[in-house]
């Protein structure tokens, strides 16, 4: 049998994407983001900002502007996602019709803000769903148009498994600064930074119960942005403290010097993968069955989260170790 069924039995493995989600509205840094894509490959994705992006009054050509870039030929790697107006906003169907009926064949994703529950967002997939086979984008499944959602209001907290649950959606990201403001002042401002974000109870446990609705469901768990832009020191501390402490796997970028901060972060160590690559090139000799190492037993429990260093390593463009390369690439030839 290949590592990938003998490991999740069938199931759906978890998904997998860049651990950097650089967010850009004006034309200025939404071409200064291509470029940087351009020349560090596809390590991080971009999401072009229509919410927060358009000047008022100028909604729809911001619409185009998206569709325009995103067909462009500086799109290599069609790794670019837009943000879209809310469900509830008068511009948001105009942003469907524009964006995904013009390039629903180049988009990544598109993500969906200030949601508030899972039949929101399916009602939000239907519309998507209809420009976007409009446009040629069409079937089940892998051919669908990723939706990511933003999980920053009450109820889209309280139903974050059955949003997670939905097959379309693939990312819920964590919006720490309009959750903070829907409290209306009984959560302090400084939870909306370091240290105050790692340490507010209601904070802590909203983050902690959208981060277990992803992984409960094989879905990515993205981390909300560090404010701090000067500092990188801030958003490497704050990138390292969401992936170990809070099982994120994936954090917003809102500067181009935040990028390589936290990719780098994210990144499995080069003594995680040599790890990995020991234990499942002897796990793949004994066919998948119990082995010890250094002391230590290890079955396929401890295979599937090995097998997610080697394929988080390959996706942040770490050079892997020969048996490494074997190991991912027969998963990649399945």
């Amino acid at each position: 049998m290949h590592p990938s069924e003998v490991l999740f039995q069938g199931k759906r493995q978890p998904l997998l994407l860049p651990a950097c989600d650089h967010y850009a509205g004006s034309e200025k840094l939404m071409r200064k983001s291509m470029a940087l894509q351009q020349e560090l490959g596809p390590l991080f994705d971009i999401t072009f900002d229509c919410e927060d992006g358009a000047a008022a009054g100028s909604e729809g050509e911001h619409a185009l502007l998206v569709t325009a870039l995103v067909n462009s030929e500086d799109n290599r790697f069609n790794r670019i996602g837009a943000r879209l107006h809310d469900p509830k906003s008068e511009h948001f169907a105009n942003d469907v019709a524009t964006i995904v009926g013009g390039a629903a064949a180049r988009l990544a994703y598109v993500v969906l803000p200030k949601v508030d529950s899972a039949a929101e967002v399916i009602r939000a997939i239907d519309l998507i769903n209809q420009h976007a086979g409009k446009a040629g984008r069409r079937g089940a499944g892998p051919t669908d148009l990723p939706v990511h959602v933003l999980v920053e209001t009450h109820g889209a907290l309280r139903e974050a498994y059955d949003i997670a649950a939905l097959p379309q959606v693939e990312c819920l990201s964590f919006g720490i600064m309009d959750f903070v403001s829907a409290h209306y002042g009984a959560v302090p401002a400084s939870a909306m930074r370091t240290p105050g974000q790692f340490t507010h109870p209601l904070v802590v446990r909203a983050k902690l119960e959208m981060v277990a609705a992803c992984h409960a469901h094989g879905k990515v768990a993205s981390h909300n942005v560090t404010t701090d832009i000067k500092d990188s020191g801030t958003v490497a501390n704050d990138a390292q403290r969401a992936g170990a402490e809070f099982g994120f796997t994936r954090m917003w970028s809102i500067h181009p010097d935040q990028v390589k901060p936290i990719l780098k972060a994210f990144t499995p160590r080069l003594s995680e993968v040599n790890e990995a690559t020991n234990i499942l090139t002897e796990a793949m000799n004994a066919g998948w069955g119990p082995i010890a190492q250094h002391g230590r037993l290890h079955d396929r429990a401890s295979y599937r989260y090995y097998w997610t260093v080697l394929q988080r390593a390959k996706l942040a463009g770490l050079a892997l170790p020969e048996a490494a390369a074997a190991i991912v690439n027969q998963t990649d030839s399945h």
